[in-house]
């Protein structure tokens, strides 16, 4: 055999092999898979579902799928007197309840056309910041977890039960208070607890500045936040987001200042926190500074409680007349709004709720789009959501 006929041959035989290696990757190349999260899994919180469409390990499109939570609150309350709505509304948003039952009783009172009295705004305002913390301190907690930190939950679970000790205190519910009023509130303050809840706010600050370490300052938990699921200020209001998750995105919009509500929040001094990154550290970060500033609200409101009645003028048996009206709070998950319709009678003819936990999924298949399979857990986590406020 010549060298040349070798050198052809060896040619040949290594473009055979070439062939067959292609023809190989062609028969193992595989399509993209679809990953179910949900609907019971421990990363949605509850009874979500999101359908995520992946190529490897990235995203390439994803589908929250909700209502397996439905209860039809909106519905149910169009069967009920307007006092016996509350018992219903604050189960939305189960970890911030009394919260849920402010706006509805603002609408009201818009129709009706009363105000509470000075007293009874502060309580109120008061007793919505506790709700706030107690609140936004699980969610402080529950993110560690999502990342793998099992010790901040424990911690958030203890100090969160000194806040709802306060709440019962005064309303006897511990997460369903039903204790808002059309024209003010149903009792007033029992005798020491203004100086109990002081100490709980001495408390809680410790608690954020604890987190701020713990969590914050761990460079694990920064990897795995800085720079994910990043919303820029304009995606943000496109999408109607609220609360913390639209001011860690740079916009400095806050109900309890910029809204109208007939609350406390313009007697006090208080700060509207803003990020400017978007991202999930962002989202975490201003929620632990909010917590911080919250405890500092309800002192400034127990140190300065007017003193006079708690109740307006209002008949026993409440008929709401004919019209409609619509009020919103900036409630824990951001904003919370009712819109009721009244034909004049006892029930309401609509109620229409706006919760922050539905539209603030709106944006989750834009945001998940691109990202990889361990960054939608921290996604998820950070938009900071409850099912009983998306499927209402």
């Amino acid at each position: 055999m010549t060298a040349a006929l070798a050198d052809q041959r060896r040619q040949m035989a290594y473009v055979a092999t070439q062939a067959a290696d292609a023809r190989l990757n062609v028969e193992i190349e595989t399509e993209g898979m679809t990953l179910n999260i949900g609907p019971q899994h421990p990363a949605t919180h509850g009874t979500l579902r999101l359908v995520a469409r992946l190529d490897g390990e990235q995203v390439v499109e994803a589908e929250p799928i909700m209502g397996y939570m439905h209860r039809g609150y909106e519905k149910l309350a169009e069967v009920r007197t307007y006092p016996q709505v509350t018992t219903l509304i604050n189960r939305i948003d189960w970890l911030g309840s009394f919260a849920n039952e402010v706006p509805f009783i603002l609408a009201a009172e818009k129709l009706m056309e009363v105000e509470a009295p000075p007293r009874a705004r502060w309580i109120r305002t008061a007793l919505f910041e506790l709700s706030r913390i107690a609140n936004i301190s699980l969610f402080l907690g529950d993110m560690a977890v999502q990342l793998g930190a099992l010790t901040p939950v424990f911690m958030a679970f203890r100090d969160r039960e000194f806040v709802l000790n306060q709440i019962e205190a005064v309303t006897g519910g511990r997460f369903h208070p039903n204790f808002d009023r059309i024209g003010g509130i149903k009792d007033d303050l029992p005798k020491g607890w203004i100086e109990d809840t002081k100490q709980v706010m001495s408390r809680m600050r410790d608690f954020c500045d604890e987190f701020e370490d713990l969590v914050l300052g761990n460079e694990i938990f920064q990897a795995r936040t800085r720079g994910i699921g990043i919303v820029p200020p304009e995606v943000a209001q496109s999408y109607g987001l609220s609360g913390a998750n639209i001011r860690a995105s740079g916009v400095d919009w806050d109900l309890r200042r910029d809204g109208d509500e007939a609350l406390a929040y313009d007697q006090l001094d208080w700060k509207v926190w803003t990020h400017p990154d978007g991202d999930s550290f962002a989202r975490y970060w201003v929620r632990l500074q909010e917590t911080r500033e919250a405890t500092h609200m309800v002192e400034q409101l127990l140190e300065g409680l007017p003193a006079g009645p708690i109740m307006a003028k209002v008949p026993r048996i409440i008929k709401v007349p004919a019209g409609e009206a619509y009020a919103a709070t900036e409630n824990p998950l951001g904003e919370m709004g009712y819109y009721i319709i009244s034909k004049g009678d006892l029930v309401p003819f609509r109620v229409k709720i706006r919760s922050a936990s539905f539209s603030n999924m709106s944006i989750t298949p834009w945001l998940l789009k691109g990202v990889y399979v361990p960054d939608i857990i921290t996604i998820l986590a950070s938009l900071y959501f409850i099912l009983g406020d998306i499927d209402r």
